[in-house]
């Protein structure tokens, strides 16, 4: 099976876009905490580049899982948050850590 192939599966096609740098942590930051700015968002995942933040946001929004909300404000004001696609999301993310702190409890 091609790549192509395999990512005409909606599950594969997902899961590869989920699997990318940082995007489950953003994910699972707008999950918890609600719209929030640029900035903000930067400081609450410790350890991502600007760049790369700006990146993953872009492609999350490419595929409708966040929107992006520009006032044009001095300085301006980009808030980000979960779409419909993304609240989706945020209940699997949920459900991911349920099982974490679970398989944590066993291992300690």
């Amino acid at each position: 099976m091609s790549i192509e192939e395999h990512l005409e599966c909606p599950s594969e096609k997902l899961l590869c876009l989920l699997a990318g740098p940082w995007t489950l942590k953003i994910l699972w930051v707008l999950s918890n905490n609600g719209p929030t700015r640029f900035g903000k968002l930067k400081r609450r995942i410790d350890g991502i580049s600007a760049k790369v933040l700006t990146e993953r946001l872009r492609k999350l929004e490419e595929e409708e899982i966040i929107y992006r909300d520009y006032k044009p404000t001095i300085p301006p004001q980009v808030t980000y948050g979960l779409a419909d696609k993304g609240k989706d999301l945020a209940q699997v993310l949920t459900l991911i850590d349920k099982v974490a702190q679970k398989w944590q409890k066993v291992s300690t």
